[in-house]
């Protein structure tokens, strides 16, 4: 076998359009594989943007989003946590990192997309790959209406911006 997961993409498809991400497995591989695995198993598949804050960041992952589910969205994961992979890439627009709580070791699924520089979480948070197609449908889910939620920022989507399906996939020449 030759080393073709390395350069597997994930194709996120939305309900608002596809976005292409690219992984950095040399600096989190261990998140790299484990966002793989979860895609693989349909884990994501269904599930919802359940924090969206323009200029920042929209999140997704939560398994708690899923229809039918009734968990507070944003507390789910797949049942068990990471360590965390902090590293020196950046967090600019593009790129995906894990979310977590306020261990430094407690992410399992959930991760966000950068829609604006939050540099600030630079060391703190493991970025882990960037979109390399798809830019304007992150742009569309960044500009989703949002409404106050439970923590009371307002960063809840007014309507369900749903995580169809992740797709790993090598991609074509």
């Amino acid at each position: 076998m030759s080393n073709a997961s390395t350069h597997e993409v994930a194709v996120l498809k939305t309900s608002y359009g596809e976005i292409t991400i690219a992984f950095w497995p040399d600096v989190a591989p261990k998140t790299v594989e484990n966002f793989k695995k979860l895609a693989r198993e349909g884990f994501y598949d269904g599930t919802a943007f359940h924090r969206i804050i323009k200029g920042f960041m929209v999140q997704g992952g939560c398994p708690n989003t899923k229809e039918g589910e009734s968990g507070m969205p944003g507390t789910g994961g797949p049942g068990y946590k990471l360590k965390a992979e902090f590293n020196a890439k950046s967090h600019v627009r593009g790129v995906i990192s894990m979310a977590r709580s306020a261990h430094p070791d407690s992410a399992g699924s959930q991760f966000f997309l950068c829609h604006g520089d939050a540099k600030f979480l630079d060391r703190q948070y493991t970025a882990f790959g960037e979109v390399i197609k798809g830019d304007e449908v992150l742009e569309q889910l960044a500009n989703v209406p949002t409404k106050s939620g439970g923590g009371g920022e307002k960063s809840t989507p007014i309507e369900r911006v749903t995580l169809e399906k992740v797709r790993i996939v090598v991609p074509t020449a």
